[in-house]
């Protein structure tokens, strides 16, 4: 057995994740001196063929992209002559009512045409030819109009193969075919010496079963392949948030059509081709179609979004000129394959036995034809003698070869892959009947031999819908989760700090308020957005909201590294506000004065900042998620300079609550009895992070609690000894996102 393992290990074994190509095909070297069958055998395995020749396509149009991108634009120069194409409006085009060419309104934003943008009057006037505005966006009345012309947003996909096609290719197996050949001539040996029909009742036998065997393969592959249909379904569920009618939707990328207005922010995949109509600092990563790795900055110069790529700093309002088939994203997809899955480690392992196994099968099978052909001619000999032959003899022979063709079938274990890659498709399915997405067939497997498990806090262990429970403002803190305490609050505080922290909360803040079809009205934004916008609206009562009338002048959303976000604001009386709201660590050391009860700027004492301190560990102590609010006014500012770090006034600090998940206590409890330890790993304060974890039964009395960075500056051997007694990590990801 030792040589068996050491084969398994130097032929088949593979990293955990990811394999790499070079491991792939060693394996497959090892095995593809023995199968005969490959297209059955590796049928549930990663083309590396196929997969080599799309890569070199892909590289191949992103190659013609960047031409197009970039040198196209000095050719433009020189040849400012150059004749462009025509574009004819056809009837249907003016019949609805829209002035510009499909063809044309796509080949302007994917080859990065300014003279041609510059001819239909700019981003303005493409929207007034494809009737949309910047404020409304597009009417819902005219979406399947819009789809008839401009197209629809999906891609062209490779068609599904049909049952039929599975069972041709369980009829490619090498053993197979050895056997029907076997059955063949065993009904022709057997009517010749038997008559019909007991002639045929061997050869008849073997067809029903190879039948058989085809007819289960084919049914178990065309399952899976369904099964992973369903499973790709799900996973191009996106929603991406647009304005139609004048309100902020949210909707699906396949109901997206020219005009839309697309809000885009960090880490967002542009979901279409478009033209930028404004946005504060918006990063576009052109690598998936340029191959560049630098990021492209978009402005009202350089205003072309491709499909694709994505966003990797700032936000944005994007009009929509071109979707599905006629953006570059969608040529590029029309020119690639799926490639196969690529097999999961264990997927690996076991190809790697059923082919040891099958050439231990074949030696047996060859040496059992081998006796049983020796015996026989040993018999004949000594009977009859070996010059006399009969139509029994040939089927005597037959009879033979097919027992040795039988211990093959049997000794091979083509489906035990089969099996396995089944079983995980179905986990797959009943993770997503709980609503977990699993993307690859390898998860499930890691899944199953999981010994840690390390999850985040918001919205997995949490409720995810956060709420303000406490704030604390010039020196008061409050419970705030009833209408009487803001009632309460309004009586401690002058209308000028109330006025100034509707400002920080309604100003500095990536939610919205819109209005749904039947007239209520909901806030779109992230749930911590949502919680403080929801808190002002609350707050804000019957205020006038013309004592806060700002215009914005410049936005800095919020940023991983920073864990904060600001906007600098003009007001009324020509004075500047920089509010800034993010992590309370954060926004803390920038502030050396605070705001009193009667809205003015008071220097903040080290009594007053200790006590600040104690305040915000007393509400992580209670679970609460903490933010600070903070403002610094200013006489002038840089375009190009970013906001300040220092001499801000600390307006608030807001403690949100997020509620632990029912059954996530029991949860717990249950993989712990299993033997999995469950981690948290969040981006919150220590206190924050404990009360939660000691809530859901995470921190034990003998687990430990550790900051991320410190955790990263320990040396391996302390990593080491640590690792097993930790149970929460805490500010170790920036999980907070305005």
């Amino acid at each position: 057995m030792d040589w068996l393992e050491k084969s398994l290990r130097e032929d088949f074994d593979l990293p955990p994740k990811n394999p790499s190509e070079e491991a792939q095909r060693r394996w497959r070297s090892a095995v593809g001196s023995l199968v005969k069958n490959r297209r059955r055998r590796f049928r549930m395995v990663a083309d590396l063929d196929s997969r080599s020749q799309n890569e070199a396509r892909r590289r191949s149009i992103q190659q013609k992209i960047w031409l197009a991108l970039y040198v196209q634009k000095a050719a433009i120069t020189f040849i400012d002559g150059a004749k462009h194409k025509e574009y004819h409006l056809t009837d249907d085009i003016i019949k609805a009512g829209f002035s510009i060419n499909p063809e044309e309104l796509a080949s302007i934003t994917s080859k990065h045409d300014h003279k041609a943008l510059g001819m239909h009057g700019g981003v303005d006037g493409i929207s007034k030819k494809i009737r949309s505005t910047f404020d409304r966006g597009v009417s819902a009345s005219d979406l399947d109009t819009r789809q008839s012309i401009y197209g629809v947003n999906r891609y062209a996909e490779k068609p599904s193969r049909s049952f039929w096609m599975f069972v041709w290719d369980a009829l490619q197996d090498m053993t197979l075919i050895i056997l029907m050949v076997c059955a063949l001539i065993s009904a022709v040996v057997g009517l010749a010496s038997e008559g019909f029909p007991k002639g045929m009742y061997d050869g008849l036998g073997i067809i029903l079963s190879i039948l058989l065997v085809v007819m289960v393969t084919a049914i178990s592959d065309y399952r899976q392949s369904l099964q992973f249909k369903e499973l790709d379904n799900e996973k191009k569920k996106i929603f991406i948030h647009v304005t139609r009618d004048g309100s902020r939707q949210k909707i699906s990328i396949y109901d997206l059509v020219v005009g839309d207005i697309v809000h885009l922010s960090i880490g967002d995949q542009v979901p279409a081709d478009g033209l930028y109509i404004h946005g504060y600092s918006l990063l576009i990563d052109e690598s998936s179609l340029s191959g560049e790795s630098d990021p492209v900055y978009i402005s009202q110069d350089k205003p072309f979004i491709l499909a694709g790529t994505k966003v990797q700093d700032g936000s944005a309002k994007m009009m929509v000129t071109a979707v599905g088939m006629r953006t570059e994203w969608g040529r590029l997809m029309s020119t690639l394959s799926e490639g196969g899955e690529d097999e999961t480690p264990l997927q690996v392992k076991l190809n790697g036995v059923a082919t040891i196994i099958g050439k231990i099968g074949l030696v047996f099978a060859t040496l059992t034809f081998v006796v049983l052909m020796v015996r026989f001619l040993i018999e004949k000999g000594l009977t009859v003698g070996l010059s006399r032959w009969y139509s029994t003899d040939a089927l005597t022979i037959v009879n033979y070869f097919a027992t040795a063709v039988t211990i093959i079938v049997v000794a091979v274990p083509e489906g035990l892959p089969l099996a396995v890659t089944l079983s995980l498709a179905f986990a797959m399915k009943k993770l997503m009947n709980d609503k977990a997405l699993v993307r690859h067939l390898s998860a499930c497997e890691t899944m199953g031999s999981a010994g840690t498990i390390c999850t985040d806090k918001t919205g997995t262990l949490t409720t995810n819908h956060m709420v303000v429970d406490k704030i604390w403002i010039a020196e008061v803190s409050k419970s705030v989760t009833g209408n009487n305490t803001l009632e309460d609050l309004n009586s401690v505080i002058s209308p000028t700090t109330l006025g100034l922290l509707l400002q920080g909360i309604f100003e500095n803040t990536s939610a919205e308020v819109v209005k749904e079809k039947d007239g209520a009205q909901n806030v779109l934004g992230t749930p911590t957005e949502r919680a403080i916008f929801e808190f002002g609206l609350k707050l804000e009562g019957g205020h006038n909201a013309e004592d806060r009338a700002c215009t914005k002048v410049k936005v800095e959303p919020f940023n991983s590294v920073k864990k904060k976000m600001a906007v600098l604001v003009s007001l009324p009386n020509g004075t500047y506000h920089w509010f800034s709201k993010g992590a309370s660590e954060i926004i803390v050391q920038m502030c050396n004065m605070m705001v009193d009860a009667d809205g003015n700027s008071v220097p903040l004492s080290e009594a007053q900042r200790k006590n600040i301190l104690d305040t915000i560990n007393s509400f992580a102590s209670d679970a609460l998620r903490t933010l600070c609010l903070a403002y610094k006014e200013v006489d002038n500012f840089d375009d190009d300079s970013d906001s300040p770090t220092s001499g801000f006034t600390l307006i608030s600090i807001f403690g949100i609550k997020d509620p632990v998940r029912p059954g996530v206590k029991d949860a717990v409890k249950a993989c712990m009895s299993a033997g999995i330890i469950v981690r948290m790993v969040t981006g919150d304060n220590i206190n924050t992070a404990k009360a939660i974890a000691k809530e859901c039964g995470i921190l034990t009395d003998d687990g430990i609690a550790i900051e991320g960075p410190d955790f990263r500056s320990k040396s391996p051997e302390e990593m080491r000894d640590l690792i097993p007694k930790i149970r929460v990590l805490f500010s170790s990801l920036s999980l907070y996102v305005c």
